[in-house]
This record gives C-alpha cells, sequence and structure tokens, in this order.
C-alpha cells in the first residue's frame, strides 16, 4: 500500500485528488496540509467525501499545519499547491527518499529563466529540475517510472499536446503557424474568490483572457519543440477563453498541411493505439466537455475542413482529472510500477 502526503489538500484540485485516491486500492492518503484550515476534518469541509460504506478514511483524515505533516514517512507527496511552494521543500523529501508529484509549475518548464519570467520568482533548485520529468505519459512513459520529481502538465498544455502532437511527430504541418483556440471551465481558475469568477460574472458569459500572453504558451511550445523534427521553428498562436461551465477544457486546434494527401484519421488512430486515456473518435465526430466530465479521458476528434489546407483538431478533457489530479495518479502509478489505470477506470459522468 502506497504511503500517499497531500499538500494544500483545500483547492478544486486537492479535493479531486482525494476523491480519486479514495477509489485507489493501493494508495492510503496518510496526511493532508493547509495553514488556513488546520484542524478541520476533511468530511466537514467536502461533504461529498463522506464515505458511505465507512472503508474510507479520508473522510476522516484532518487537515495539519505543513511544519507538522510527516511527509518524509510517505512514498510520495502530491504538491496541490500555488507555484513556488514544491520547489521550496523538494530537497528535503528527495533526501528522504520521497517521491514528488507536482500540480504546479515548479517542474514543468527546463528553462529556469522562462519559469521566472512566468511566474515572477527565482527558482529555488534548479538542480533538481534537471533531474525532473515532464508527466505527460503519452510522452514520457519511461522516464516517468524511473522519475524521482514529476512535473504534472498544466490543464490547457495536456489537451493542445494531444491535439497537436501526432501532425508534429508526423512531420506533416507547417509549425510555424499553429493555432490553439481554447476554452476552459471557471474551476481551471481554483477555489478562490476573485471578481471575474463569481456566478454574475461568469455566468451568461464568454470571454477571452491573456491574450497577450498566458503562462501555459511555453509549456506547450517546449513540449512540441521536443518533438518536432521539420528543422523549422515552431510558432503557436494560443488564446484562452473563460467559458460559463464548471468543468472541461475545449482545445480547437488549427496547422496548415504540408502534404494534402495524408491520412490523418489513421495517423491518430496508430498514434494512440494502446493508449489508456486517449480516445481518438471516429470520423465525422466532434467531442463535447461532457463526455470526458470527471474521467481521466482525453477525447479527440480530427478533421480536414472542406476548401482547405487545413488540419483541424478537436480535443477535450476534463481539467481538474487528465488536466490535473487524474493524471497525477496516472503518473504515481507509472512510478510504482501499478497498472497505468488503477484508481482511473471510472467512466465519465452523465448528465
Amino acid at each position: 500500500m502506497l504511503r500517499v502526503g497531500i499538500v494544500g489538500g483545500t483547492g478544486y484540485t486537492g479535493v479531486e485528488l482525494l476523491r480519486l485516491l479514495a477509489q485507489h486500492p493501493q494508495a492510503e492518503v496518510r496526511t493532508i496540509t493547509s495553514r488556513k484550515d488546520a484542524g478541520t476534518r476533511v468530511s466537514a469541509m467536502f461533504t461529498s467525501l463522506r464515505a458511505i460504506d465507512k472503508t474510507s478514511s479520508i473522510a476522516d483524515l484532518t487537515f495539519v499545519e505543513p511544519d507538522r505533516a510527516q511527509l518524509t514517512e510517505c512514498d510520495v507527496v502530491f504538491f496541490a499547491t500555488p507555484h513556488g511552494v514544491a520547489m521550496a521543500a523538494a530537497r528535503e523529501l528527495v533526501k528522504a527518499g520521497v517521491r514528488i508529484i507536482d500540480l504546479a509549475a515548479d517542474f514543468r518548464l527546463a528553462d529556469t529563466a522562462a519559469f521566472e519570467r512566468w511566474y515572477k520568482m527565482p527558482h529555488a533548485c534548479p538542480d533538481l529540475l534537471a533531474d525532473s520529468v515532464y508527466g505527460l505519459p503519452e510522452v514520457n512513459r519511461e522516464a516517468i517510472r524511473k522519475a524521482r520529481i514529476v512535473g504534472n502538465p498544466g490543464c490547457y498544455p495536456t489537451a493542445v499536446q494531444l491535439g497537436f502532437l501526432p501532425l508534429i511527430e508526423a512531420g506533416i504541418v507547417d509549425t510555424e503557424r499553429l493555432i490553439a483556440d481554447c476554452k476552459s471551465g471557471v474551476s481551471g481558475a481554483g477555489r478562490k474568490a476573485e471578481l471575474n469568477l463569481i456566478f454574475p460574472e461568469a455566468a451568461d458569459n464568454f470571454a477571452a483572457y491573456a491574450v497577450n500572453g498566458h503562462r501555459h504558451h511555453p509549456e506547450i511550445v517546449q513540449g512540441l519543440e521536443r518533438a518536432n523534427r521539420s528543422g523549422k521553428p515552431l510558432k503557436l498562436a494560443f488564446t484562452p477563453h473563460l467559458t460559463p461551465i464548471i468543468r472541461g477544457i475545449f482545445a480547437t486546434l488549427y496547422a496548415p498541411l504540408l502534404d494534402p494527401s495524408a491520412d490523418l484519421q489513421a495517423l491518430y488512430e496508430k498514434r494512440y493505439a494502446g493508449e489508456p486515456f486517449v480516445d481518438v473518435m471516429p470520423p465525422g465526430s466532434a467531442p463535447d466537455t461532457r463526455s470526458v466530465r470527471a474521467s481521466n479521458v482525453c477525447r479527440i476528434a480530427v478533421h480536414r475542413p472542406p476548401g482547405t489546407d487545413l488540419a483541424m483538431v478537436l480535443a477535450v478533457e476534463d481539467n481538474l482529472v487528465k488536466g490535473a489530479a487524474g493524471q497525477a495518479i496516472q503518473n504515481m502509478n507509472l512510478m510504482f510500477g501499478l497498472p497505468e489505470t488503477t484508481g482511473l477506470a471510472a467512466l465519465p459522468v452523465l448528465p
């Protein structure tokens, strides 16, 4: 049984980790931290986690101060915290043999200058950053198995990379003219009180944001560049939008084709054959966010719009699951030699 610690368990990502781990047959959450809510029982904050069968101990946990948490006694620690927290604690945990999965950005970007530019803080452990692995299993599965530290991908980067990768790996698109038109539910902004996220502002509305640059842009480009064999630069126009839904990412991706004869459907089916959490839909399909709600699936459809030289890819995921907590558990399974789908096989919920 894996001994699990969670740092920062009161946000949407934290409660999603708890929900999924409560159903994981090989993981036991030993400790969960919160400075603000130390002393509060998990079941008092999140009544959804009260176990009907009384066999889960998660609801009985109490949030503790980070300084009092016995994290070094865990096998793996998830950081569901703001950026900067994981890297401050990483050295001590790694020294104690604890493996780390960070759901923030501390270990996503290989370039410390890029991290400092976009996240406005110095990197506390660049030496450990060099040994960390970017946690996109569909690309880095074997490296993740051996990793001490995994930087869990962001929600937008997961959908955009999975959507674009087959085209870029095959070398059949113009990498200098990529467009990612993306939408997110409001839970992607976190469990916090901000004016633009309250119901009267977010409901019945649709808006672009961070149009002059989003911090997920360098992460997406970094991942796509690693797959780019064209010899040309990779340039991406990425625009995120806030939609009046609670959870979900919808990425509409465009890439000019260099080879108009390419069989795009066959390309995607071959690339993701055997991938447990990527579903390539039949020709002519269009996924929707509801079809992946509460699941660890990224659902993809690929099209060739009539009269164009474009490949158009539609990719959807739940931003809190495949875009965050579910993918983190997928990485944990790989790191500890468990079947990759353990604890993550639940189907999406409808309606």
